[in-house]
Formats: C-alpha cells, structure tokens, sequence
C-alpha cells in the first residue's frame, strides 16, 4: 500500500523539467487570486464612488465576468496546446497576463468600474488559455511514477497561491493608496511569472497538423467525445468536475459560517481558508506515499467516503451563535471548545479532498491520448465552470429558501456520498482498485497500461 519517501516528489522542485513551470502556475494562481479580490473588496466597501448598482450584485457580475470566458476560450484553447510547442504557449500567455495586469493598473488609476471590469473577463480569458497546456505539459516533462506527485504539488502549490493571493489583494487594496499598491504588485507578479516561464523546457506539438474549429459550441462537443474514448477518463472528468462544484458549494459558505455559525469577523473567513487550503496541501502531497509512487484510483473512493463524512461531522458539531451579536475577535472565537471540532472537520474535509482530486488529474492525464490530450482537459475546463455555476445558483437558492450554513454544507455531504456511488457504479475500476489497496495490494498496477 505504501511504498517510497515523502520527499522523492520534492526532488522535482530542484529540476528544471518541473520547478519554472511549477513557479509560473504558483505565481499566475496568485496574481488571479491577488487581483479578483482587490476587485471584490473594492467594490464591497466603496461600490458608491463607481456606479448606483448594489455591491451584493456587483460582486456576482464579477464572478460571472470571470468565469465566462472558460465557456467562449476553452476549447479553443484545447486545440491550439495540441497544435503548438506547449512551452512557447504557456509563455505567449504570460505575455498576455502582463497586458491584462498593466490594464488593470490603468483601470485603477482612471477608477474606471468598466475598465475594471473588463481587466477581469481578460484575466479569465488568460486562465481559459492556460489551463489546458497547464496539464497537458506534466505528462510530457515527468516519468509516469513522478505524475503523482507533480499533480500533488501542482495542486497544493496552487491552493496555497490562491490562499495568499486572496489574503494579499483585501489586506492591499485596504491600504491608504491601495489600488496603486495592488498595480504594482500584479505587475511584479505577471513579469515574474514570464520569466520563470522561459526556463521552461520545449514540450513538442502534439498534433501540430490540427485545423483549428472556432466554434465553440461544435468544438466542446467533439472535445467531450474525447473524453469517453477510454472507460475510466469520462467517470473521472465528471467526478473532477463534481469536486469543483462542491468545493465551490463549501468555499462560497465560508464568509457565512464564520459570521453566523462562529459569530467571529473576517479574520475568522480568513481562518476557515487557510485551514481549508493547508488541508489540500497535506492531502495532495500524501498521495504519493498512499499510492506507492503510481496511479491508484483507489485512493478516489477513500476520498470521496472523506468528504462527506466530515462534511457531516461538520453540520452535526456545528455552533449556532446569536443572531444580532456583535461579532468576535478571532482569540474569542478560537477559545470555544467546539471551533475546534469545526476546524478538524474542515481539515479532514480538505485532505480528503487532496486523496479524491490528485489521482482524478493523473487518470484523465495518463489515458488521454496524447494527440487530444489538451482537449479533453479544455473539455474538463468547461464542466468545471459549468458545475461551480449550477453550485453557486444552488446555493443561493437553498439559502433563499430558508435553510442554515450547516443545513446547506449536509446538503452537500448527502449529495457527495450519492455522486460517490455514482461513480463507483460507472466506474468499478475505482471500487476494486479501492479494495486492493486496502489490502495493502501493490500488483497489477492500472497507471501502467490503457
């Protein structure tokens, strides 16, 4: 069941193969993350020096601005990773982050809401671009036995950017001059990133013949096509996308529970964050150790059984502090015996969901043919933006109708063990795999063939 060391994926971060292309995620990742909640709190707290429209409903056109272009680019973008030099491409996106980010400033500078505003569908686009050759590249660079542990620091790198990124861009832009300060910064941060992208290595054109189709809609179809060439890809490009939908159902209830469940402030979002982000990491980063260096779909299941068991364990250990109350600071928040509880839970739903997320991007990268391989992960990209959609309506509706932060996070833990069986059922690869590597089975390894 377990086989090699903890430190043999850290050996990637001391090669070129993976460190440059490591750094540029962990700094784009950041930069998004730096910018999209300078924006949020701007426009929450001085939505008045912009335009008449309420900050309540700004804040989610700007969620929608940002997400759209990963229904209008993504497949585009699928086909021009197979058709061009992955590393040229991740570098031509970099330059186009560093145009984005210097709009931005200048958006800032003019307090222009609709230049702001399109800055941010451009940095949208600029993800839509690079996420397909972002897991494309992996396969090409790293041996099947180091997959998993660079999708496991693929992975924890960026929640970890995205923690700081978040936490950088309110602390900055609260600042006296902060817009400028925020400008600054995501410029520094665009430029560096191109320049951690040019020591990345070349990664070949994988079908550098391809005639690229620019309609998306025909083109996401035929993408998702690719994705049921192989039994286990489709069940595992769906699963990866319920992650993100209940991932995005948990994440979007933080400021929620920290204020009505915890009674604390907006130090305690900033807690139930970082505990969350951490918990990805660690988890991420276990399973290479679970999984004896190779694909093991059989930590997915293990995952999946986390996440709603803690998820559960959290509705059922859940505070409910008086309606009305002024809000705690963090040090009276954290001195009630069931905060504890409440962040354990959180934790574990995290590392859990490193189990269940890490092997599904190694699957989907490992039996992807590699000719089509960007664009079953531009198809991926699509339902993910899609699924986080239909959680945030889902959400806003449940809470509409009445019901708790905790009810809704027991919604999501029922909803989870039932998507859980679902796969098992669609896929019984995992369930199988599942039971041998409880057996502390380490033969007939699945990752070595299609």
């Amino acid at each position: 069941m377990v086989q090699g060391g903890m430190s043999s994926q850290f050996r990637l971060m001391s090669e070129r193969r993976f460190l440059p292309f490591f750094i540029t995620q962990f700094l784009g990742a950041y930069n998004d993350n730096l910018y999209k909640n300078a924006l949020v709190v701007l426009m929450t707290f001085e939505a008045a020096r912009f335009t008449t429209i309420a900050p309540g409903v700004l804040v989610n056109l700007a969620a929608g601005i940002f997400i759209l272009p990963f229904f209008l680019f993504s497949a585009t973008a699928g086909q021009c990773a197979d058709k061009f030099e992955k590393s040229r491409l991740i570098r031509w996106t970099k330059l186009l982050e560093i145009l984005v980010m210097a709009l931005a400033a200048l958006a800032f500078a003019l307090e222009s809401l609709p230049l702001m505003l399109g800055a941010l569908f451009l940095m949208g686009a600029q993800s839509a671009l690079f996420g397909p050759v972002k897991y494309a590249i992996l396969p090409v660079h790293l041996r099947e036995d180091e997959l998993v542990g660079g999708n496991a620091l693929v992975e924890a790198g960026t929640f970890v950017a995205i923690l700081v990124g978040t936490i950088a861009g309110g602390v900055t832009i609260s600042l006296p001059g902060g817009a400028l300060w925020v400008s600054v910064a995501a410029l520094s941060v665009a430029v560096l990133g191109y320049a951690a992208s040019r020591a990345i290595p070349t990664a070949p054109a994988a079908d550098p013949g391809l005639r690229i189709n620019w309609n998306p809609l025909t083109e996401t179809w035929r993408n998702l096509r690719f994705t049921r060439e192989d039994r286990t890809v489709f069940p595992a490009v769906l699963a990866i996308s319920w992650f993100w939908f209940y991932g995005a159902l948990l994440l979007s209830q933080f400021p929620g529970y920290a204020k009505d469940v915890l009674g604390g402030d907006e130090h305690a979002v900033t807690l139930l964050l970082a505990v969350f982000s951490v918990g990805i990491g660690i988890g991420s980063l276990m399973c290479e150790r679970l999984s004896g260096k190779h694909l093991e779909p059989g930590l997915v299941p293990l995952g999946s059984i986390g996440l709603s068991l803690f998820a559960f364990d959290l509705w059922w250990a859940s505070p409910m502090f008086a309606a009305g109350s002024a809000p705690l600071p963090l040090t009276m928040v954290l001195a009630g015996a069931s905060t504890w509880r409440v962040l354990f839970d959180l934790l574990m739903i995290a590392v859990f969901g490193g189990f269940f997320i890490v092997p599904l991007y190694t699957l989907v990268q490992a039996r992807s043919a590699a000719a089509h391989r960007s664009r079953v992960i531009a198809g991926l990209n699509i339902l993910n933006a899609l699924f986080m959609v239909v959680a945030a309506g889902m959400g806003a509706g449940l809470l509409a109708a009445g019901l708790s932060v905790p009810q809704l996070i027991l919604v999501g833990a029922l909803l989870n063990a039932a998507a859980g069986l679902f796969l098992c059922v669609r896929a019984p690869e995992f369930p199988r795999r599942f039971a041998a590597w409880l057996r502390g089975a380490t033969a007939d390894r699945p990752g070595d063939a299609r």
